[in-house]
């Protein structure tokens, strides 16, 4: 074999060899190239699960916040009821008391009023006994003078009166027992509302107006 068809032989070769390595050099890149796109795609992915499990972790710490604020929201309501039932129990209790109360003193006041009543006509009963008789007329011609009739005696009210009060643009005359010590016993009366026997017929500017069973109406005086 002659010198220059063995260095062709061996160039020949050599080309092969680098050819077969660069082929293989390029399948180990390309390999490669997958493996690290593979791994970013992983990557996002674990990115991804990260923030989910992220975003999920804080919706459960939200939720148990949540869930304490509302377990605090239901002891205080339970403790408001619990401070509330005996409220309501007592004022029910002094409500049928003021009720009880407002029907005994009712029963005293038409009591007061009977009792007013029979003095004026006992006084009634004595200024006629106690009237000299007249004197016989002179002539026949003589007009026989009128019998002067006595004033009625002004009834004393079973209650004590206040003051008149003014509601929405309507007057009110504020009553109470003569006893009274306490707000819950004043009562607004309008015109045509009644007290016993005590019915208020017209309220003035500084004077009241009622009508008395059996009697004529009687004037009480407004502080």
């Amino acid at each position: 074999m002659k010198a220059s068809t063995f260095q062709n032989f061996i160039v020949g070769l050599l080309c092969l060899v680098i050819a077969g390595l660069s082929g293989g050099l390029y399948n180990q890149y390309q390999r490669v190239a997958e493996l690290q796109s593979t791994n970013t795609q992983y990557q996002q992915a674990l990115d991804t699960l990260q923030r989910d499990a992220n975003a999920l972790k804080d919706a459960q710490e939200k939720l148990q916040y949540a869930l304490k604020d509302l377990k605090q929201v239901v002891d205080s309501g339970e403790q408001q009821t619990n401070t509330l039932d005996p409220m309501l129990d007592q004022w029910a209790q002094e409500i049928q008391e003021l009720h009880d109360g407002l029907a005994d003193r009712a029963t005293v006041a038409d009591l007061t009023s009977l009792r007013a009543r029979f003095e004026y006509v006992e006084q009634q009963f004595l200024d006629l006994k106690t009237q000299p008789s007249p004197p016989p007329p002179t002539s026949s011609a003589t007009k026989p003078k009128q019998k002067t009739r006595p004033k009625p005696v002004p009834l004393s009210p079973p209650f004590s009166v206040l003051s008149v009060e003014s509601r929405g643009g309507e007057r009110f005359l504020a009553v109470a027992p003569h006893d009274s010590r306490s707000l819950t016993d004043v009562r607004l009366l309008h015109s045509g509302e009644q007290l016993g026997a005590w019915r208020l017929k017209v309220l003035e500017l500084n004077s009241a107006i009622f009508a008395v069973a059996a009697q004529p109406d009687q004037t009480v005086q407004v502080p």
